[in-house]
C-alpha cells in the first residue's frame, strides 16, 4: 500500500469534518468506467435538464477573483504573532502552511502548535495558546465543546480566534468562521448539477453519507432538493455509512449495494475519502457503468479523475480560506471590521477530467489568488 492514499484520505477528512472523531485511514486502487458524454443536446420540454446544465456550466469555470474587493487601506502592522493549532493530519498542516505563507508577506510570526486530534491535547494546545498571549488564534475542524473553557478566556483577553470547516457560528468568542453550515450547502447542488447533466436527467443516483459529521448534512439536503427539482421522476436512495466504515470496508458496502441495486446508474459521496479504494473494487467485481462524483477533491480523487477512474469532484478552498484569514487579522489590527471577510463567499469548482486543473495534489481554485490578497493589502 502506498503512503499517497493515507496522506489523501487524511486530507479530505480534516479539509471538512470535526477532528475529534478523526481515525487513521487509508485506501488504495484504480479501476472503474469512464466518464460519460455530459454534452448531449437537453432533451425537448426538459426544463429541469437545461437547469442543471446552467448550474454545471457555472460551476465548472474557474474562478478569477478572490472573493474580496475592498483594500485594507491603512498600513498592516509587521510584528505580530499567531497561534496556529494543528488537528493532527495533513490537511490542518497545509493549512497552517497556507496561512503562514501569507503571514510571512504581512511580517507576522506564526506558531503552529501541533496535537493529536483528541479533546485532550486540543485543550493542551488552547492553554499553550494562553500562555503564549499571542496577537490571535487560528484552528481548523475543533467543535466549540472542546475548547468552550479556553475560548472564554481568550475572549476576555480580547484575542480574536478564526475557525473554518467547523459545525459552529461566528460571535461568542469565535471572530471569524468559514466554510460553516451557511456556506456548504452549494457543494451539494453543484453534485446535483454534475448528476442531472451527465445522465440527461435519467439518472438512479445513490448517496453515500457520513451522518456523524453534521457538517454535512446542508451538502444532503441540497443536494437532495436540487436533484428533485432537476431531475424529476429520477430515483435516489440514500445510504448512511459508520465511521468505522471509513478506510475499511468501505468498497466493500459499495459493492454489495451496487450488486443488489444494478439500476443505479450514479454514485456520490459526501466525502472524497469515501470513494478511496472503491474503482478498483468495482473493476474487481465486474460492476461497470457506474458513475461517480465526490464532494471535497483530494488528491488521490484528482488522480482517480484524470485517469478517467472517476468522474467529477467539488474542489474545495483551502489556499483562499488560509489567506482570506490573514485578511482578517490584517483588518482586525488595523482596527477595522472582518465583516468582509465574514460575508465574502469562497469560491468553489466543480472539476473533471476536462478543467481538472492538476492531479498533483491541493490547488488554488484562484490561480494568482496571492497577487490578490497583497493588492488588498499594499503589497503590490
Amino acid at each position: 500500500m502506498s503512503s499517497r492514499p493515507r496522506r489523501a484520505v487524511r486530507r479530505a477528512l480534516t479539509a471538512i469534518v470535526p477532528v475529534t472523531a478523526l481515525l487513521t485511514l487509508a485506501g488504495c486502487g484504480s479501476g472503474t468506467t469512464p466518464a460519460a458524454d455530459s454534452t448531449q443536446a437537453a432533451a425537448p420540454g426538459s426544463p429541469g435538464l437545461s437547469a442543471a446544465r446552467a448550474a454545471l456550466a457555472k460551476y465548472s469555470e474557474r474562478p478569477a477573483a478572490i472573493p474580496v474587493t475592498q483594500p485594507v487601506g491603512k498600513p498592516v502592522p509587521k510584528g505580530k504573532k499567531i497561534d496556529f493549532i494543528l488537528c493532527g493530519v495533513q490537511s490542518c498542516k497545509d493549512l497552517a502552511d497556507f496561512f503562514t505563507e501569507a503571514a510571512g508577506e504581512l511580517g507576522w510570526q506564526v506558531k503552529q502548535i501541533a496535537t493529536q486530534g483528541t479533546p485532550e491535547s486540543v485543550q493542551a494546545a488552547y492553554e499553550q495558546v494562553l500562555r503564549d498571549k499571542p496577537d490571535a488564534v487560528i484552528a481548523s475542524g475543533f467543535p466549540r465543546a472542546v475548547y468552550a473553557k479556553q475560548l472564554a478566556q481568550l475572549k476576555a483577553a480580547g484575542i480574536p480566534v478564526l475557525q473554518s470547516n467547523a459545525d459552529d457560528v461566528a460571535g461568542d468568542g469565535i471572530s471569524l468562521l468559514k466554510n460553516g453550515p451557511m456556506d456548504v450547502a452549494v457543494q451539494g447542488e453543484m453534485l446535483a448539477s454534475w448528476v442531472v447533466s451527465n445522465s440527461d436527467a435519467k439518472a438512479d443516483t445513490v448517496y453515500f453519507d457520513l451522518p456523524a459529521y453534521t457538517i454535512l448534512k446542508p451538502v444532503k439536503d441540497a443536494f437532495a432538493a436540487k436533484y428533485k427539482e432537476w431531475c424529476d421522476g429520477c430515483a435516489l436512495d440514500n445510504v448512511d455509512v459508520p465511521i468505522t466504515s471509513v478506510g475499511k470496508d468501505m468498497p466493500d458496502r459499495v459493492v454489495s449495494y451496487l450488486r443488489s441495486h444494478p439500476k443505479v446508474t450514479h454514485v456520490v459521496f459526501s466525502l472524497g475519502l469515501l470513494n478511496v479504494g472503491v474503482p478498483a473494487a468495482l473493476k474487481t467485481a465486474g460492476l461497470t457503468g457506474k458513475h461517480i462524483v465526490v464532494n471535497v477533491g483530494d488528491a488521490q480523487n484528482y488522480q482517480y479523475i484524470q485517469s478517467g477512474l472517476t468522474d467529477g469532484a467539488m474542489a474545495l478552498n483551502s489556499h483562499e480560506t488560509a489567506w482570506l484569514q490573514a485578511d482578517a487579522l490584517a483588518r482586525q489590527f488595523t482596527g477595522q471590521s472582518m465583516d468582509v471577510d465574514q460575508q465574502a463567499v469562497l469560491p468553489n469548482m466543480l472539476v473533471t477530467k476536462d478543467n481538472l486543473p492538476s492531479a498533483d495534489g491541493d490547488f488554488p481554485i484562484v490561480e494568482d489568488y496571492q497577487a490578490q490578497f497583497k493588492a488588498l493589502w499594499g503589497l503590490s
